[in-house]
């Protein structure tokens, strides 16, 4: 089993910065994906910034330039760094990993809970 915990959300003024960390721990034999998405009230989940094993990060088109993901493989963590926050970033962000438990297993979504970003003054 593969568990994924955010942390770093918050509250934070427009202009601002924030940093969300994730964690990832269980049973893994490699990692395909790892990035966070975001779910704006009313809105469906999207997308925000991603790691593939074969390529470089992606980001959605709204945060290219404030947003910036990075990881440690060694220790199973990926954070993603937000800069010059904006109300319209206001959303849950999760944290999505695409596993393989083991090396003839068919890879597996893992998500974490969300952690809340608010960006208000």
């Amino acid at each position: 089993q593969v568990q994924v915990v955010e942390s770093g959300g918050g509250l934070v003024q427009p202009g601002g910065s924030l940093m969300l960390s994730c964690s990832v721990s269980g049973t893994i034999f490699s990692i395909h994906t790892m990035g966070w998405h975001r779910q704006i009230p009313g809105k469906q989940r999207e997308p925000v910034a991603i790691f593939t094993r074969d390529g470089p990060s992606k980001y959605a088109d709204s945060v290219k330039g404030r947003f910036t993901v990075s990881k440690d493989n060694a220790e199973n963590l990926v954070y993603l760094r937000m800069r010059d926050l904006k109300p319209e970033d206001t959303a849950v962000y999760y944290c999505n990993v695409r596993v393989q438990e083991t090396l003839f297993s068919t890879p597996l979504d893992a998500w974490g809970l969300g952690t809340l970003v608010t960006v208000s003054s």
